[in-house]
């Protein structure tokens, strides 16, 4: 493993204070969150404190990924030598390579799967920190979600094909039967878009993004290719009326995506061994990165679920929503609508959606409602200047452990 990525500065926005959102007078002091931070760091893992335990680096090193590396978000030549064949190879080879593949993966990659908790802990464990300096045994804050929901659920799809394209009325009349509604991010130039088919999403209450230019695997190749992408992407971004992106295949660089014309991005995830840059956030709520709100997916991708680990009902994504629910987080997938046009990857959306139709401790929101609402909340002077907003209540135990009451 490489030296860990120098500081950016893109996490700041990120500090512990700013994720609780106390409701007291006066706040907690700059400098109990200072200590709490160094309190609790040793929740997380090994290399995310190799630069200290101070809380910025710590934020680059979780959020920013930067426990694995400086080059963590270039490509090994071997893969970018793939994604420039992988038009000409057959979706059955590719699909048993990462078959063969998914062992390795999982045996090599040093965050849980599906499940990873330690950034969430070191965040539970600040604010406990903080408690137990201030002598509290119970804090208000601004609760996580509105309307009284526990936790949040983001559905999205990226349309890769324009067979994909052609399925995705099938994917909206689905949703929206049992009463949700989702995000359809569109690869701007890789084939006709259909007009019509957007706005009648829009028209019901549906939303629409990019996704990418043409979904090749060559747009990060370099900052100065990626800067000749970008201007097309933000033009396609502004004649959609798209406030929202997701990068072909997660290839992603916090640093370059800030030319993105977006008010929110969805290319990262909490943790991830399957993709091509392996890795993950650590976070089950959205974040900043830069001028961006990043909403990272953490249920693991339909693909995934269904082709590489041979999954025949939604039992993974129930136990991690379940998870994300405990503890008042995001839950979002991304499912494909080329993909969806099998039938068992169609039944096992279906069923995912079927088990949480009517849970009234979700909110199933559009992902730039998700994004607004986290800024809002960052930004709020007070809970009555948010609509939506409750108190939440943060108890510490006896024993020093920290648990939320919605």
């Amino acid at each position: 493993m490489s030296a860990p990525a120098a500081p950016s500065g893109l996490y700041a926005a990120n500090h512990p204070a700013r994720f609780w959102r106390p409701v007291l007078a006066p706040e907690p002091a700059a400098a109990d969150w200072d200590a709490a931070v160094g309190r609790a760091a040793a929740a997380l893992p090994y290399l995310a404190r190799a630069a200290g335990d101070g809380v910025e680096p710590l934020l680059e090193a979780t959020l920013g990924e930067g426990q694995f590396g400086a080059r963590h978000w270039r490509l090994s030549p071997a893969r970018r030598a793939y994604y420039f064949l992988k038009p000409l190879v057959p979706r059955a080879l590719a699909v048993r390579g990462r078959q063969r593949g998914r062992a390795h993966a999982q045996r090599a990659f040093p965050l849980g799967w599906p499940i990873e908790d330690r950034y969430r802990r070191f965040l539970w464990d600040v604010v406990g920190e903080v408690m137990a300096l201030s002598q509290r045994t119970e804090m208000p804050f601004i609760f996580f979600w509105p309307y009284g929901a526990s936790y949040a659920l983001v559905l999205t799809h990226d349309i890769e094909t324009a067979e994909g394209q052609r399925f995705v009325r099938r994917v909206a009349d689905l949703e929206e039967g049992l009463g949700f509604r989702s995000s359809f991010n569109f690869v701007a130039e890789r084939y006709r878009l259909d007009e019509e088919l957007i706005g009648e999403l829009e028209s019901r209450g549906f939303e629409v993004g990019v996704h990418g230019r043409r979904h090749d695997g060559r747009e990060l190749r370099s900052r100065r290719v990626f800067e000749r992408h970008v201007r097309h992407i933000n033009r396609h971004l502004r004649r959609l009326g798209a406030v929202g992106f997701r990068s072909p295949l997660t290839h992603r660089n916090p640093e370059w995506m800030q030319s993105l014309d977006v008010e929110y991005d969805a290319s990262f995830f909490d943790s991830d061994p399957f993709e091509p840059m392996p890795g993950g956030t650590m976070s089950l709520w959205p974040f900043t990165i830069g001028r961006l709100l990043e909403l990272p997916y953490t249920l693991p991708q339909d693909f995934t679920v269904v082709d590489v680990l041979g999954e025949r009902q939604p039992r993974l994504w129930l136990e991690k929503t379940a998870y994300l629910r405990r503890f008042c987080g995001m839950a979002l997938l991304n499912a494909h609508p080329d993909y969806l046009r099998d039938r068992g990857h169609r039944q096992i959306y279906t069923a995912f959606l079927q088990e949480l139709q009517g849970d009234p401790a979700c909110w199933n929101a559009l992902p730039r409602d998700v994004a607004r609402w986290w800024r809002q909340r960052a930004a709020a002077e007070s809970i009555d200047a948010l609509p939506g907003a409750r108190v939440g209540l943060i108890r510490r135990g006896g024993a020093g452990e920290t648990e939320v009451v919605p």
